[in-house]
C-alpha cells in the first residue's frame, strides 16, 4: 500500500471512481494515481474550463487512461442532481466516491439554496451527492467506498445540532471564517460516521470512511491566504505552504489509503502519521465527530435541508 509514493496502490482495473473537485491539488493528485493503477475515473469538477484542461494533463501524464470530465457544482443543489442523473445514463455502477472538493476561510456568503458557503459545499454538497449516487454504489461488486475528505482543523469547530447550531450556521453575525470552516470539516466526520453505522446495520458490503491530508501545500490553502489579503496571518500562511507543507503528492496518499488499501474498516480516519506530514496511519479525531445522536440529528437535517433521502438505509 501507498507509503510515501503512490507505485504500490493495488490494481483498480475493473474499478469506476468519482473525484470530486478533480481538476487541481489533491482532489487531482488523487484521480490521476487511481486512473494510472486502472481505474476508470470521473473528474467532477465546478468549472468547465479547469476540468477539461485537468483531463487533458492527465492523459498526457498517464497516457491510455479512462477518465472523463462532468460538470458538478456543489454549491447548487440543482447541479448535483443532475450530475447525479448524468453519471446514472453513462454508468451502471460506482466502484468509489471521493468526496474531496471544498472550500477554505471564505468570507461570509451563501449558495445557491441558500446555506452558508462552507457549510454548504463541504457537506451539504457532498451528502446530496452521496445519497443521490448510493443506487450506483449498490450496484458495484462488493467493495465500493465512499471517502470523505475532512481535516484536521475539524477541532476548530463541533456542531450543535440540536441546540440550533444549524441556524447559527445562516447567520452572517459573528460569522467567523475558521470557525465555519471547522464546523463543515466536523460535518464531513459525523456524515462519515453515522453512514458507517448506518451502513453496518443493513449489513451493507459498502464502507464508508474519512481521510484528512494533514499540512499539504494546496490551492485550499492559497485561497484563504488570498482572502485575508497582505496581513500577518496571510504571510505566515504562505511562509507554512513554501517551507513546511508536504508536497500536494504527499498529502494525497491519506485519501488513496482510505479508497484503496485492503481492509480499510468503517469509519476509518485515515491521515499523516505524524498528524500534518508522514505516510497514510490512523488518525486522531475529536470525540464529537463520534457521538452518534449528533450523527444522527446532523442526518436528519440534512436530509431535510437537501430533500435528498436515504430512506433505504436504517436508523
Amino acid at each position: 500500500m501507498p507509503g510515501r509514493n503512490a507505485s504500490k496502490i493495488p490494481d483498480q482495473s475493473g474499478r469506476t471512481a468519482v473525484v470530486t473537485g478533480a481538476n487541481s491539488g489533491i482532489g487531482y493528485v488523487t484521480a490521476r494515481e487511481l486512473a494510472r493503477h486502472g481505474a476508470s475515473v470521473v473528474l467532477a469538477c465546478r468549472s468547465a474550463a479547469r476540468g477539461r484542461a485537468a483531463l487533458v494533463r492527465l492523459h498526457a501524464e498517464v497516457p491510455g487512461a479512462e477518465a472523463e470530465f462532468m460538470e458538478l457544482d456543489l454549491a447548487d443543489l440543482a447541479s448535483v442532481r443532475e450530475f447525479a442523473t448524468s453519471y446514472g445514463q453513462r454508468h451502471a455502477a460506482l466502484d468509489l466516491l471521493v468526496n474531496n472538493a471544498g472550500v477554505m476561510a471564505l468570507p461570509y456568503g451563501r449558495t445557491a439554496d441558500g446555506f452558508e458557503t462552507q457549510f454548504g459545499v463541504n457537506h451539504l454538497g457532498h451528502f446530496a451527492l452521496t445519497g443521490l449516487l448510493l443506487p450506483r454504489l449498490r450496484q458495484a461488486a462488493p467493495g465500493a467506498r465512499i471517502v470523505n475528505v475532512s481535516s484536521g482543523f475539524h477541532v476548530l469547530g463541533r456542531i450543535d445540532v440540536e441546540g440550533g447550531g444549524l441556524d447559527a450556521l445562516s447567520d452572517e453575525h459573528g460569522y467567523r471564517r475558521w470557525v465555519a470552516y471547522g464546523r463543515s470539516k466536523t460535518a464531513n466526520l459525523l456524515f462519515t460516521h453515522e453512514l458507517a453505522r448506518r451502513f453496518t446495520a443493513a449489513g451493507s458490503t459498502i464502507t464508508a470512511a474519512a481521510a484528512h491530508p494533514g499540512y499539504a501545500s494546496s490551492n485550499l490553502h492559497s485561497g484563504a491566504s488570498k482572502v485575508e489579503g497582505p496581513s500577518l496571518n496571510s504571510r505566515v500562511a504562505a511562509f507554512g505552504n513554501a517551507v513546511l507543507a508536504q508536497p500536494t503528492a504527499s498529502g494525497a496518499l491519506p485519501t488513496l489509503y482510505a479508497a484503496t488499501a485492503p481492509g480499510v474498516r468503517q469509519d476509518a480516519f485515515i491521515g499523516p502519521r505524524f498528524g500534518w506530514r508522514g505516510a497514510p496511519a490512523p488518525s486522531w479525531r475529536a470525540k464529537w465527530t463520534l457521538d452518534d445522536k449528533a450523527g444522527e440529528l446532523l442526518w436528519a437535517a440534512s436530509e431535510k435541508l437537501t430533500g435528498v433521502s436515504y430512506a433505504s438505509l436504517p436508523r
